[in-house]
């Protein structure tokens, strides 16, 4: 009789929480499309973007042909630069920029002011 009254109260007590286990599972597959959904979000944002490389071939190719033209770079006349910044710091905003930085720094030994 004793083994009898033990397995009920198992069976009630599983009867008792089985809703709040399927609740915490439905719960847990709702948060799981919520961050898949956020993350193709996210991933579809990034991919939007151009991606700058510094590609330092063609840098060198344009600072050597520039001094070889001998041609003064110019102060910066853009609305990116800011103290503190590298010409890498450019980058993610115009590759004309960065490559231009790169030459007027090679040519001058300093950043923009």
């Amino acid at each position: 009789m004793f083994v009898n009254k033990a397995v009920s109260r198992k069976c009630t007590l599983l009867v008792l929480f089985l809703p709040f286990l399927t609740l915490s599972q439905s719960a847990a597959n709702q948060n799981d499309d919520e961050l898949a959904q956020m993350q193709a979000q996210l991933n579809k944002e990034v991919m939007s973007k151009p991606f700058l490389a510094e590609k330092p071939e063609e840098v060198d190719a344009y600072i050597n042909s520039m001094l070889e033209k001998n041609v003064k770079p110019k102060e910066y006349g853009g609305t990116h630069w800011r103290s503190g910044y590298t010409c890498r710091d450019l980058l993610r905003y115009s590759w004309t920029e960065y490559r231009n930085c790169k030459y007027y720094y090679r040519y001058y030994g300093r950043y923009y002011n």
